[in-house]
């Protein structure tokens, strides 16, 4: 049993643009969240709770974009934009269990931001660090079991003879249009772990906040008021996030509409992770001197070098095999250019990806420390 995925362009010159953009996209948001994760690690002044929680949610992030992007971006240029019935609900479960531990960790960033700012004092001892280590696992493990929920009530009633999915990837609200018997104690099951997974996260930041801004109301302090500007960036980051999943999952499936969702998915798939970065560093002067420092200073430490390297040479090699596919992708898929030019340009390509497979994956262990530099 195999499930098609309808809503990938056919037309030549919309695949390569939807492509090409999709992986520019997908570039910056490795490269951003592994950038904070990097600075928060090699950073001393860094290893406090609030960057150890945003350095585990730009882990989840990295995770949860890996789960679909590939598979969106092989769809794209692919023929047969098809999954089986186990890949759908193994992409369903992690996508959104890696997308409710998101939503976790951001209401665990909101307690964290509510204990600095209203209890400064007590703050060492409100928030340890085994506490943390407590509520990312807690996020992901609880992220994990409400999504094996929601993947067992979606696959557990029967499925229309047409399996037409008509989205990106498999996700609860398109999946579920596919379902042909109507019950109503399946569809409140999936809206209660929906709401068990958003609405509670969200009354629990909403709750945080308020007391937040009563205790900076209160107090006439300047650190509270720069801990509150630092903390108005993850509120930022809350509305996009809250307001799309609230927007896709807490809703019955007779009013899902294909094409409105399949854009505020992107949203929340692409766009709140490339935001995220640049939103948590804007807004925070030690994060963005931290990353300065991590980017330009001239002697680092051997493994900080080793690292940098190491994605350095990945995001090079990212845009050599993406731009020379593209061009032999937009030559293959395209008549007018069936011409002696663009068939040299074509092999030209095919010859560059070629000889950098020979010596570039080979420097990748090299680059990172993981082998002797020596054949």
């Amino acid at each position: 049993m195999e499930f098609v995925f309808l809503a990938y362009p056919s037309q030549s010159e919309l695949r390569v643009s939807s492509f090409l953009g999709v992986s520019l996209v997908y570039t910056w948001v490795i490269t951003g969240n592994v950038l904070i994760m990097v600075a928060i690690q090699t950073e001393a002044r860094l290893h406090r709770p609030m960057y150890y929680l945003l350095g585990s949610l730009s882990g989840v992030e990295i995770s949860y974009t890996a789960v679909v992007v590939p598979h969106i971006l092989a769809n794209i240029l692919g023929l047969e934009k098809t999954i089986t019935l186990l890949g759908c609900a193994t992409q369903m479960g992690f996508f959104v269990g890696r997308g409710s531990a998101d939503c976790f960790l951001l209401a665990s960033m909101a307690y964290d931001c509510h204990a600095a700012v209203c209890h400064p004092l007590q703050y060492p001892l409100i928030m340890p660090p085994t506490l943390c280590a407590r509520l990312v696992v807690a996020s992901v493990a609880l992220g994990l079991c409400l999504s094996s929920q929601r993947v067992a009530f979606v696959f557990s009633l029967p499925l229309c003879p047409a399996r037409g999915v008509r989205h990106y990837y498999c996700d609860v609200p398109p999946v579920r249009c596919l379902v042909c018997a109507q019950s109503h104690r399946h569809e409140q099951s999936v809206l209660v772990a929906a709401t068990l997974a958003i609405a509670v996260p969200l009354l629990l930041i909403a709750a945080s906040y308020a007391s937040l801004v009563a205790s900076v109301l209160r107090a006439h302090s300047a650190s509270g008021r720069r801990a509150f500007s630092t903390c108005s960036s993850h509120l930022a980051v809350v509305l996009l996030q809250y307001g799309c999943c609230t927007f896709m999952y807490l809703r019955p499936s007779s009013s899902y509409h294909p094409e409105q969702d399949r854009f505020v998915s992107l949203v929340y798939t692409l766009g709140t992770p490339l935001l995220n970065p640049f939103v948590y560093t804007l807004r925070n002067s030690e994060m963005k001197g931290t990353i300065a420092r991590v980017l330009t200073r001239n002697r680092l430490p051997q493994e900080k070098l080793q690292v940098l390297s190491f994605l350095r040479v990945s995001l090079v090699y990212t845009r050599v095999i993406t731009r020379n596919v593209l061009i032999m992708v937009a030559i293959q898929t395209e008549a007018r250019l069936h011409t002696p030019i663009y068939y040299l340009l074509g092999s030209l390509s095919g010859v560059e990806i070629g000889y950098t497979a020979v010596v570039v994956p080979t420097s990748w262990p090299t680059s990172y420390g993981a082998f002797e530099k020596n054949v």
